[in-house]
């Protein structure tokens, strides 16, 4: 089967695929793969196939924002693929977890638009615990600030007249914000998928922790080394399970 958005053949696809945003964060997970091959690159969707300690996988990219986003999900699920990670970045909320900490995101609160879209109000979006403790054990692995919890997703990356509620979300118990999770975790759930997801703190998003945001810092770097490596562990354990 022919996946026109991703423009790759299912057959090419293995059980299981690493996502993330950047198409150069793609390539960069992709050169640690042994018998790599680069199957596409169509608008923000890079794809890759390749095999680490023996396993099969996928890398995709898949842009920023949950409608683009779940645009890859489904195709990736259509064409055969059984177990989704994310590897991204997220704005912290707690002073606790400064830039270059990783957070693996239980469940995601559901603050964009494209969800709202497919499922009802009170839908969850939750991951699947045995990704979500692959990814932890191998987070852990790599030591550095490792926390597991809730996530929030939203649409919005600068402000408007309307405030984000950051606040309000960081009082209820979640941990960092991102744009994507909430949608990976929707769409795997409806379409009989396991998804996670790992992410490096690239700052604050909380207005009285927030300094000069800096996603290009060493602490960054460093985190999304790790991340990545932790993502590919936990891609292996997973593959047997």
């Amino acid at each position: 089967m022919f996946l026109p958005i991703l423009q790759v053949n299912s057959e090419d696809l293995p059980g299981l695929a690493i996502v993330c945003g950047d198409p150069r964060r793609a390539e960069v997970i992709a050169r640690k793969l042994d018998n790599v091959r680069e199957l596409s690159f169509a608008r923000e969707y890079r794809t890759f196939v390749g095999e680490f300690s023996g396993t099969r996988l996928a890398v995709v990219s898949h842009g920023v924002g949950s409608p683009g986003a779940a645009v890859c999900f489904e195709e990736l699920i259509r064409g055969g693929v059984g177990t989704l990670i994310r590897v991204g970045t997220a704005g912290s909320y707690s002073a606790e977890h400064p830039a270059g900490s990783l957070i693996i995101s239980t469940a995601a609160i559901r603050a964009e638009g494209l969800t709202r879209q497919l499922v009802p109000e009170g839908f969850p979006a939750v991951a699947d615990s045995a990704v979500t403790e692959a990814l932890y054990e191998a987070a852990l692995q790599g030591g550095g600030i490792v926390k597991k919890g809730l996530t929030v997703t939203l649409d919005v990356f600068f402000s408007g007249v309307v405030d984000i509620p950051h606040k309000t979300y960081k009082a209820a118990g979640a941990l960092a914000v991102e744009m994507e999770i909430a949608a990976l975790y929707v769409v795997a759930s409806l379409r009989g998928a396991r998804a996670g997801a790992i992410l490096a703190l690239d700052g604050y998003a909380d207005a009285d922790l927030a300094a000069e945001y800096d996603p290009h810092s060493d602490e960054v770097a460093n985190a999304v080394e790790r991340e990545i490596d932790a993502a590919l562990r936990a891609a292996v354990k997973l593959a047997s399970h």
